[in-house]
């Protein structure tokens, strides 16, 4: 109904025309209840997840701001919702980190022209339609990479956690290093506010699970550290706090936009914009599942540039969907991107309000807060299965989770795609190939896997080959027929299925030509049947045509083996006990 309403062309210009129309009177309480929800929720997150990333607090808060509403508007899923992630968090701070000190304005300057470049970039992507690329980043590159996060976003917070004065910027392994000789230098009262946050937040988390625990935690910490420092003094405490927000709107910014910073930040762009991407969309993907809304891929990629984009002159860093804010949007009843618009609407209100009291927020409550996030983020249960399933899954798992940890993040979620390739290739270059012959025992005498021993036609073999014949697989089944020529050279004679090839490339057409100019040379022959359309279509074109014939490509099994019997010498055939096709019936009696 609403396709008719508007052209395709119009919806593709304004996505959101297309859910303008089901806004009505009840549609508006549930949006207005979800929004007011999400607000609520992503206060605290905000706040921690601009501390990740070496950002002043209120950072966090713009990016939930203007860009929220920009994906809302410009985006396909009617239940995602934008703003600061935990793991863009962490690339951010452990790339930017090397570049400028954290919380610098050289920093500042250059995360905001770095979300710049990642907006233009995804843009481009879902202008030219590529919306299939995240599907190269497998769910295992995802998992592993996420694990990886947490445990370095857990390492990062080690010095607000225990109070040691470990430097910002460095290594993983470096910062074990740094952690385990500062030992004695743990401060017992900032442990002891990380401790009670991370215990408020379980218990209500485990008993309170309506509750949001994030703010719940957060009071029960600030409580405890300012009663500590009122009785001990803070100097004696030595507990920190975030300091005060600016109880105001996103201040105007303008990114950097001169050539040595753009080439400078195209790496880290690049790693943003494919984990930025993969992030939203999985995200949407996973709520329409339960919604029944279908996603478009390149319509995602729109809004999540164009939200990236006006954001970096909303004084906002690099955005993306949140599983977290997504996932009680929808559970909250939204029942259109208004919610999401909403939620944004509420947090200015909610800022403007709350913002004084970010100056009682000790850094070991916003450390523990962060420690629970982490270990929400890995996920036990896929890793489980993961490692008990597949061992090759496996390996792309230990990969990236292990390059994570100590590589550049940009250059881990590659590593992990790289090493998922590697392995898929690796697989389809070594297809299964199978000798098929009638099932004795059926009418129809449909195909089965011949068995070692079991009786097979002397002059014509069947073969099956299970995957696409492409360069990859060139050698693999090029080694297997040379096999089969030396082992019986009697049986001369060759049909391939093409029922489970997908495509067959030049290379793969080279290979069947060189083949059947062999067995042609022998006195026998190479035939083909069941390819698909588009295999057959470039089978029957020269040079491969000339080789292989036109009559040597058939349509059944049926029609091969008609057309082939009439090739085959009557002297064997008359020898012959076996009599494996129907069409042997017609066939000389065996003497």
């Amino acid at each position: 109904m609403i396709k008719k309403r508007f052209p395709p062309w119009l919806l593709r210009i304004a996505p959101f025309l297309a859910w303008w129309p089901q806004v009505g009177r009840d549609s508006l309480k549930s949006d207005l209840s979800a929004g007011l929800i999400g607000a609520i929720i992503v206060l605290p997150q905000g706040v921690a997840f601009a501390t990740l990333a070496g950002l002043p607090p209120q950072y966090g808060l713009y990016a939930a701001m203007v860009p929220a509403i920009i994906a809302a508007l410009f985006g396909s899923s009617w239940h995602l919702v934008s703003g600061p992630t935990n793991a863009i968090s962490l690339v951010l701070f452990a790339t930017l980190s090397q570049l400028a000190d954290p919380g610098s304005a050289k920093y500042i300057g250059l995360a905001l022209s770095l979300t710049f470049l990642v907006g233009v970039m995804q843009l481009a992507m879902g202008l030219a339609r590529l919306g299939q690329l995240v599907n190269f980043i497998s769910h295992t590159v995802v998992i592993g990479f996420t694990a990886g996060a947490a445990v370095l976003i857990m390492s990062s917070q080690l010095r607000n956690f225990f109070g040691i004065p470990l430097p910002r910027g460095l290594s993983f392994i470096e910062t074990l290093r740094q952690f385990l000789l500062h030992l004695a230098d743990v401060k017992p009262w900032v442990l002891t506010v990380s401790v009670f946050t991370l215990l408020a937040g379980l218990a209500t988390r485990r008993w309170l699970p309506k509750v949001p625990y994030m703010i719940v935690a957060m009071l029960a910490g600030s409580l405890l550290a300012a009663a500590l420092n009122a009785y001990f003094g803070a100097a004696h405490t030595g507990i920190a706090t975030v300091g005060a927000l600016p109880g105001a709107l996103p201040q105007l910014s303008m990114p950097d936009f001169s050539f040595d910073t753009e080439r400078r930040l195209a790496g880290i762009a690049l790693a943003v914009t494919a984990l930025g991407l993969t992030e939203a969309v999985s995200i949407a993907r996973s709520i329409a599942s339960k919604s029944g809304q279908r996603i478009d891929g390149n319509q995602e990629f729109i809004g999540q540039g164009l939200s990236n984009i006006v954001g970096s002159f909303f004084s906002a860093y690099a955005s993306s969907g949140s599983f977290n804010r997504s996932g009680v949007n929808y559970e909250a009843g939204a029942r259109t991107p208004l919610a999401a618009i909403f939620a944004a609407v509420f947090l200015i209100m909610v800022l403007l309000v709350v913002s004084p009291l970010a100056a009682y927020l000790p850094n070991a409550a916003m450390a523990a807060i962060l420690f629970m996030v982490a270990w929400g983020l890995i996920d036990v249960h896929h890793i489980r299965t993961i490692l008990r399933v597949s061992r090759s899954e496996a390996a792309v798992l230990a990969v990236t989770f292990f390059a994570t940890l100590v590589m550049h993040l940009e250059m881990a979620i590659i590593a992990g795609v790289l090493v998922s390739l590697i392995i898929y290739l690796n697989r389809t270059a070594r297809p299964g190939i199978n000798s098929i012959v009638p099932d004795a025992a059926d009418p129809a005498r449909r195909s089965i896997v011949r068995k070692a021993g079991e009786a097979e036609c002397p002059q014509l073999r069947i073969l099956r080959i299970e995957g696409s014949l492409y360069f990859g697989a060139v050698n693999h089944v090029a080694e297997y027929l040379t096999y089969l020529s030396e082992a019986r050279p009697d049986i001369k004679h060759l049909l391939i299925t093409g029922k489970r090839m997908n495509f067959i490339d030049i290379a793969g057409a080279e290979l069947l030509a060189a083949e059947a100019r062999k067995r042609r040379a022998a006195g026998g022959g190479l035939y083909l049947y069941g390819l698909s359309e588009r295999a057959q279509r470039f089978m029957e074109q020269p040079p491969f045509s000339d080789d292989i014939g036109a009559n040597a490509i058939f349509a059944t099994k049926k029609d091969a083996i008609a057309a082939i019997v009439g090739h085959l010498d009557n002297t064997v055939c008359a020898r012959c006990t076996a009599r494996i096709f129907n069409e042997c019936v017609a066939l000389p009696a065996p003497k």
